[in-house]
Formats: C-alpha cells, structure tokens, sequence
C-alpha cells in the first residue's frame, strides 16, 4: 500500500464510527496465509477442498512415475515414464493456476465489498 492509499484510509477512518472503522478495517488486505484459508470458506469450499485433495494425488502419482522413470533401464520405458510425469506436473501447474485466480477473485470481491461500504457510508450521511 502506497502512502496515497494509506492517507486515503486514514481519511475514511477518522469519519467513521468506531464500529464502522473496526469494519472496514477488517476488509482491509489480507496476507497469504489468510487468503489461502479463505479458500476454504464460503459456498465453494468443497469445491476447493475437491481441487485439493486432487492436486495432492496428481502430486503422489508424478512422484512414483518419476521414480520408475528413474529405475527403468530400457530408454522405451524411460521415455513412456518421463511422459506420464510431465502430464502429472502439467496437471498439478493448471490446479495452482485455478487456485491461484481463486485467490485473485476474493481479493477482487473484498476490493468491491469495500468499495460498496463506502458508498453506503457515503449515501447514509448525505
């Protein structure tokens, strides 16, 4: 946060209530451990606990083929191996990407939630 955006909050602070302060300070940002917890609240928990769940098992299965890989002698069987993990971590690469626009679009959502406070603040005392 730039010292624009932080003089801007203090701004909006000190023309609210105490609640209401309190409030808009907890839709501030969140850091990375609190927006990956965030994942897993909300109406599409399961969902993200699902991707999870996969993403660990697409994990387990490109370690056992990279190990196979490694203890094939014939290049065939190395190569066919070398394949399967390579699907594997290309699987795993487009399960973070999912997760990681999920991260994107809650941070976006308390972006817009916060916006919408202040508006609804703003019509309140007028």
């Amino acid at each position: 946060m730039n010292s624009t955006e932080k003089e801007l909050d203090a701004l909006i602070e000190e023309a609210l209530s105490k609640e209401e302060a309190r409030y808009f300070e907890e839709m501030g940002e969140q850091s990375l451990p609190q927006m990956l917890l965030g994942l897993f609240k909300g109406k599409n928990s399961w969902f993200n606990i699902m991707i999870m769940i996969v993403h660990l098992l697409v994990f387990a299965a490109s370690i056992y083929t990279f190990i196979e890989m490694l203890n094939s002698e014939q290049m065939t069987q190395k190569l066919e191996w070398m394949f399967y993990t390579l699907i594997g971590f290309i699987a795993m690469a487009m399960l973070k990407i999912w997760s990681w626009n999920q991260l994107d679009k809650n941070a976006l959502l308390r972006e817009i939630k916060r916006l919408e406070y202040q508006v609804a603040l703003l019509s309140k005392k007028k």
